[in-house]
């Protein structure tokens, strides 16, 4: 994990998702605030700015100060959520990355327990729960499987009924659309899985 790779991820998921901000604004307006395409938008330009010295220092430290900023700069419940899971991340990752599956466990957890929330509930869990399974599982051509397996559980978000967050509200009419923090996830993992593969 060499700053100049750390500095290429950082850039590849904030350029991801600042460029998806339109597609994530519209998924939110028909089921939550509206704000979600904005807010990440906000944060990750953020985090661009910084991305230099953040990838300056070991991986822990930079999941850390990455997690610090969303929170500071995402609103609504995505910038604490997201921020929590790279906190943790940063808190609980081997500084050469080597025990991600397990930290990601952990920090997925975290953000369970944040939440009040689980799998199947229309969340960014429904994509953050199967892609670190995937990790735990391993084997061959992950980089490669990951954002077909994080896409896919985006997706299946379409035919769930919100149970949490601004979308419970809507009931039965939240069924029918993605959930934009599912999406979010899936570009994210899409993003850093193509700088993995390199």
């Amino acid at each position: 994990m060499t700053p100049e790779f750390l500095h290429r991820l950082i850039l590849a998921v904030a350029d991801t998702v600042i460029a998806h901000e339109a597609e994530l604004t519209a998924l939110d307006q028909a089921i939550g605030d509206g704000d979600h395409g904005l807010n990440m938008k906000r944060g990750f330009e953020a985090v661009r700015v910084e991305a230099e010295a953040m990838a300056a220092k070991p991986l822990p430290d930079a999941l850390r100060a990455i997690g610090m900023l969303l929170v500071m700069k995402v609103g609504g419940a995505s910038g604490p959520l997201y921020g929590t899971l790279l906190m943790t991340l940063g808190k609980e990752i081997a500084p050469d990355g080597s025990n991600a599956p397990l930290a990601m466990g952990t920090a997925v957890a975290v953000v369970m327990a944040r939440g009040k929330s689980q799998l199947g509930q229309k969340t960014m869990l429904d994509v953050l729960v199967p892609v670190q399974q995937a990790l735990a599982a391993g084997g061959a051509d992950l980089a490669s499987r990951l954002p077909t397996i994080a896409a896919d559980a985006a997706i299946a978000t379409v035919p769930l009924q919100a149970t949490k967050g601004r979308a419970s509200f809507l009931g039965e009419r939240s069924i029918g659309h993605m959930d934009p923090g599912a999406r979010s996830a899936a570009l994210m993992v899409s993003a850093a899985c193509r700088v993995w593969e390199g």
